[in-house]
């Protein structure tokens, strides 16, 4: 911000710049201010001023005026005095870095402040304590060694309080804070959920998308879809869609902001919501990046997953998509955790027809859809996201093109496991064993068929077979083929790689002793046939095209 009549732009109101190198005065101007070898020494009388010719000096007088200048020294004398506080309290503070970093910036001085405030106020929730506390005032709440808040908390002050006076000025700040916050919770309380959600027709969710009480009811009907995949209540479910946006209409959302969601599950949990309902509404907007958590509870799935899945089709449809260099409404971190809820909970969902049912709730609203190719665009996108979590996770690149160029949405998770699989043991006897058999049979497979006319039918017959090397190898392709189709095998990809390796010695034995380009038309397309078919059992776990072998 600018300070009096000049240009300057600065936090705070520059008054000098105090520069000196080498015992040596530095001169130079910025701006209205010209440097010297000289500071003000108390900041209410201007015309205390001291010279000083290092930084030793400058360092150790304001150190013998109590103004510890060193940083990582002023966050150390919090720190152990905070420690000292807690283990006489018996009480734990919440490791708080950013917070921490904030008080040290702001105090030159540090003195540590034990305070309390009316135990009639624990009554309010946690986070609305924790809140006001932290965010608004710079305070550090104490807790019981079983997680519960206290009625005490320690202030970081800039000077000594030997009167008492700054103690009891922030304790009567605070007090007022929380006046506040109890009112608006206990009247929060009183409202109706049910009936409160009509009053979401007054707030608009987006231009384009209706209100976010048109928000509700698409979720509602989205949710109801994915609750007969989880095997839950759908009457549950509709009734948590329903709700799960009512407190942004609370006065306690609209004084705190970043407690929507929670405060949504204090006050269904207050007016005898099921317990599912009321941690569903807490945890629908998890997760809200890479690391943090993912809800795991069936009802939080399928409210984080419709929230979700109705954002983007909602953006998509009025052409409102990230650029390679903006993404204004946080799409990606959005299709990022529909990724996420999928995979780190181990549950394939059939993301096609949720996109697909949640374009055609939209045109139900009779909200009109600008993208001609909707689907295939969020498609593209979550299978970006895809890509992008499988990097995150170290997955070799070539195993992520693999899953990933031709990725079934309704399989996310099937094909996170199989990359993850696959990576472990891509440079072990296992991967070198799976990745030599299968290029040695599609390089001569993919050079043959340069030279033939017809087509393969995907059929080989086992009663033409010349040698024992063709029957063997027909009969471990047989044999692989049965795992693949048994559903309860399938999903042991571990077990599902080391029977792969295993084909390399009736694949090698056949390259090594049978001719595949035989005089005889059908006996070489046959043997094709056996290749082709080898080829395309090996591809029902991935593309393995798309992986290099060893020499590559």
């Amino acid at each position: 911000m600018k300070w009096g009549e000049f240009d300057l732009n600065w936090g705070r109101p520059l008054k000098s710049i105090l520069a000196v190198f080498n015992k040596k005065k530095l001169i130079f101007n910025f701006h209205h201010i010209s440097s010297t070898n000289s500071t003000f020494i108390d900041k209410e009388f201007e015309e205390k001023i001291k010279i000083f010719n290092d930084f030793r000096s400058y360092e150790k007088f304001f150190k013998k005026e109590g103004i510890i200048v060193n940083q990582e020294e002023r966050k150390k004398i919090i720190k152990n005095k905070f420690e000292k506080i807690i283990i006489k309290k018996n009480l734990k503070i919440e490791d708080n870095s950013k917070l921490i970093e904030e008080v040290v910036n702001l105090t030159d001085r540090p003195n540590i402040l034990e305070c309390s405030f009316d135990k009639k106020f624990l009554s309010i929730p946690k986070e609305i304590l924790v809140l006001t506390m932290q965010s608004h005032q710079k305070y550090f709440p104490l807790f019981s060694n079983k997680d519960e808040i206290t009625n005490e908390f320690l202030v970081v002050a800039n000077n000594k309080d030997q009167l008492g006076l700054i103690k009891s000025g922030n304790e009567r700040v605070v007090e007022a804070r929380l006046s506040d916050a109890e009112f608006f919770w206990n009247k929060d309380k009183s409202q109706n959920l049910v009936k409160q959600v009509s009053e979401l027709k007054s707030m608009n969710f987006f231009k384009g998308l209706g209100s976010y009480f048109d928000k509700v009811q698409r979720m509602r009907k989205l949710s109801a879809l994915i609750s007969d995949e989880l095997l839950i209540s759908k009457q549950k479910v509709e009734l948590c869609a329903s709700v799960c946006k009512t407190d942004l209409v609370s006065l306690s959302v609209g004084e705190f902001p970043e407690l929507q969601g929670i405060m949504g599950s204090h006050l269904s949990y207050a007016q005898g919501f099921d317990k599912d309902i009321a941690d569903a509404i807490k945890e629908q907007y998890l997760p809200i990046g890479l690391d943090t958590i993912v809800p795991k509870k069936p009802y939080s799935i399928t409210l984080s997953l419709t929230d979700r899945i109705d954002t983007l089709t909602g953006f998509f449809s009025i052409n409102e998509k990230p650029s390679s260099s903006k993404d204004p409404y946080a799409l990606r971190r959005i299709a990022l955790g529909i990724i996420r809820i999928i995979i780190e909970n181990k549950k394939d969902i059939k993301i096609r027809d949720l996109l697909s049912y949640s374009s055609n709730i939209y045109l139900d609203q009779g909200i009109k859809i600008l993208n001609d190719t909707l689907l295939k665009d969020i498609s593209n996108f979550l299978k970006d996201r895809f890509k992008y979590y499988l990097k995150e996770k170290g997955i070799r690149h070539d195993i992520i093109n693999a899953v990933a160029d031709n990725l079934d949405l309704n399989k996310i998770s099937t094909n996170f496991e199989k990359a993850k699989s696959f990576n472990r043991v891509i440079n072990k006897a296992v991967g070198e064993d799976i990745i030599s058999s299968y290029k040695r049979a599609s390089n001569i497979l993919y050079s043959e068929l340069k030279n033939i006319k017809n087509d393969l039918k995907n059929t080989t017959d086992p009663g033409i077979f010349k040698s024992n090397f063709e029957k063997d190898l027909y009969k471990k392709i047989t044999e692989l083929r049965k795992h693949f189709s048994d559903i309860s095998k399938m999903q042991n990809f571990d077990e599902t790689l080391i029977l792969l390796s295993t084909a390399k010695n009736e694949v090698f034995a056949f390259f090594d002793n049978v001719k595949v380009n035989d005089e005889s038309e059908i006996t070489k397309n046959n043997r094709l046939e056996l290749i082709n078919f080898l080829c395309k059992t090996f591809e029902n776990f991935i593309d393995f095209q798309l992986i290099k072998d060893i020499n590559e």
